[in-house]
C-alpha cells in the first residue's frame, strides 16, 4: 500500500480463467461505484495462476482503468490465498469481496457497505436469493452449507456467497488458510466481531465454468469445518478488568 492513496471501498477479485467476463465487470463495478458515488473504490484483481489469458486482459483494462490494482501470483494458490493477497494489497477502509465471474452483481456493493455503516457491524453478509444454478449445484451447496453450519454452531444462510463487506483492519487480522474463505463470517465473530446478513442478487453464469464440485463443496468443507470447530474449541477468551501502568 505504500505510496498509494487511501480510498474508502476496496474491491478484492480472485481471478482464475476469467478472462470474457473481466471487461463486464469492470464496466459494472464502475456504474455501481463511479465518479457521481458515494465512495471513492479501488478494484484489486488477484489473478490467481490463470492460464487463459486473464492476466493479459486484466493489464490491457488497467491503461484505461487507474482504479484498478492488479496482483498476480506466480502459479495457482487457490482462492483462499488470492483473498489474503488482496486484503493485503487493499487500501480501503472498507473491503468488499466477489467473484469475478459475473454471478454476483456489483450493482449490490453500494447496499452492502451502507449496511456496514448503517449497522455498526464488522461484517455484512450476502445471501443469494432467487439463485440461477442447476438443481444439483444448489444441492450440493445446501449439503456443504450445513455442514459448515452444524460443526461450526453456525446461522449463516449462505456461506458460498462471496460477496462480502468487511472493516478492513478486522479481516486483515485474521490468520487464513487453505479454505478458509469459505468462513470468513465465522473467524470475525472468533475474534470478537459481529456479522449482519442482507440479501443479494443471482445471476445466470454466462461465461466459462464453476471450479466447484461434489469434492470441493462437501468433503472439503467437512474438513475446513473440523479445523474451525478446533480453531473455536481452542480460542483464547479474557477480559481484562483493569491495567495500572
Amino acid at each position: 500500500m505504500s505510496g498509494r492513496s487511501p480510498v474508502d471501498v476496496s474491491l478484492v477479485v480472485p481471478v482464475y480463467d476469467e478472462r470474457e467476463s473481466l471487461p463486464l465487470l469492470v464496466e459494472e463495478i464502475g456504474r455501481a461505484l463511479g465518479a457521481r458515488g458515494r465512495w471513492t473504490y479501488e478494484i484489486v484483481a488477484v489473478d490467481d495462476g490463470s492460464t487463459d489469458g486473464s492476466l493479459d486482459v486484466l493489464k490491457a483494462l488497467k491503461r484505461d482503468h487507474p482504479e484498478l490494482h492488479v496482483v498476480a501470483f506466480a502459479h495457482n494458490a487457490g482462492q483462499t490465498a488470492a483473498f489474503a493477497a488482496g486484503f493485503q494489497a487493499a487500501r480501503g477502509r472498507v473491503i468488499v469481496t466477489l467473484d469475478a465471474d459475473l454471478q454476483n452483481d456489483p450493482a449490490d456493493v453500494p447496499a452492502l457497505v451502507a449496511e456496514l455503516e448503517r449497522s455498526g457491524a464488522t461484517a455484512v453478509v450476502g445471501y443469494r436469493t432467487n439463485r440461477h444454478d442447476s438443481g444439483w449445484k444448489r444441492l450440493q451447496s445446501r449439503i456443504a452449507n450445513g455442514v459448515r453450519n452444524r460443526l461450526n454452531r453456525e446461522t449463516i444462510r449462505d456461506t458460498g456467497c462471496s460477496l462480502k463487506a468487511f472493516r478492513a483492519d478486522a479481516v486483515r487480522a485474521l490468520p487464513l488458510f487453505h479454505g478458509m474463505h469459505r468462513f470468513l463470517p465465522t473467524l470475525i465473530k472468533l475474534h470478537g466481531g459481529t456479522v449482519v446478513e442482507t440479501p443479494v442478487q443471482h445471476r445466470p453464469r454466462r461465461f466459462g465454468r464453476t471450479k466447484y464440485g461434489m469434492w470441493n463443496r462437501a468433503f472439503r468443507s467437512l474438513a475446513d469445518a473440523l479445523a474451525v470447530r478446533w480453531m473455536q474449541r481452542r480460542a483464547l477468551r479474557y477480559q481484562v478488568r483493569e491495567e495500572l501502568p
